[in-house]
């Protein structure tokens, strides 16, 4: 399944139009459940982030978290880096348009390379390291660009079942993923050894997200690859899932997980 020529061709339909982008930024918060978490968690730390803090959105595709953070910290300067050129584009048109662009930037890099070093509080990376062969040199690249109690905040698939894998030797049903997911305690590890300590993970996408998830976006996308035609009937498929949705991801964020197919995961530059 392809991901991308779908959010390449949203990006062409809101990129032109102020307001639909920002409705569109509005819906993917609404919908999408790891946006529900990453807010939860960014309202967590919110007392743990300075004044005029200095924030990295590490992979930021259509620029909605960079967006948020711009708006939950008002005296925040925020780069978003991703490493595909169009959607970094747009986001810097809407950037200008919004009257951002002294507080937000947006540049094209490749995290397994890009480094920074002593200059963030904050760095974010929601469903980008699944896609990334190297996740060791952009762990590093992560805990050098940091300062001293800086803090990564990791959106991802797990491993239990996070790419709709379940069984050894099934293949993950999205094509960008180059694994199947991350081991709950493996992750922590590559982040202990990449110098973070005080790791916490947690699983997102328990029974009610993973649902959820399924019913807003696996099987739209699933037909959407099999004829764009079916942008025409989307609205009517969201209007009927999604109500029951939203239930579903109120219910997924209240829950403590003891499995789930997402993760969120922590760490502090302590040196």
């Amino acid at each position: 399944m392809h991901y991308d020529p779908i959010k390449l061709t949203l990006g062409k339909v809101v990129k032109k139009h102020y307001i639909l982008r920002i409705f569109f930024y509005k819906l993917l918060d609404i919908l999408l459940l790891r946006s529900w978490h990453i807010r939860k968690e960014i309202h967590s730390i919110t007392s743990l982030i300075p004044g005029l803090p200095i924030i990295l959105d590490a992979g930021s595709g259509f620029g909605q978290y960079s967006y948020y953070l711009s708006k939950k910290f008002k005296n925040a300067k925020i780069t978003g880096v991703d490493i595909q050129e169009e959607l970094i584009n747009d986001c810097k048109s809407f950037a200008e348009i919004a009257g951002l662009s002294e507080r937000l930037s947006f540049q094209i890099e490749d995290l397994t390379k890009f480094r920074e070093e002593n200059k963030y509080d904050l760095i974010l990376s929601v469903d980008v390291m699944e896609h990334i062969e190297e996740d060791m040199e952009v762990f590093y690249n992560f805990y050098l660009s940091l300062k001293k109690g800086g803090i990564i905040l990791i959106s991802t698939p797990s491993d239990k079942g996070g790419s709709d894998v379940y069984h050894e030797g099934d293949k993950s049903f999205i094509d960008e993923h180059v694994r199947n997911g991350y081991n709950i305690n493996d992750i922590k590890n590559k982040l202990k050894k990449a110098g973070f300590s005080d790791v916490i993970s947690r699983y997102t996408y328990g029974n009610p997200g993973n649902l959820s998830w399924k019913l807003s976006m696996k099987y739209p996308v699933r037909l959407l690859n099999l004829s764009k035609l079916f942008f025409m009937i989307l609205p009517f498929y969201y209007l009927v899932v999604f109500p029951f949705c939203l239930f579903l991801n109120y219910l997924d964020i209240k829950a403590v997980h003891i499995s789930g197919t997402g993760l969120i995961v922590k760490g502090i530059k302590q040196n």
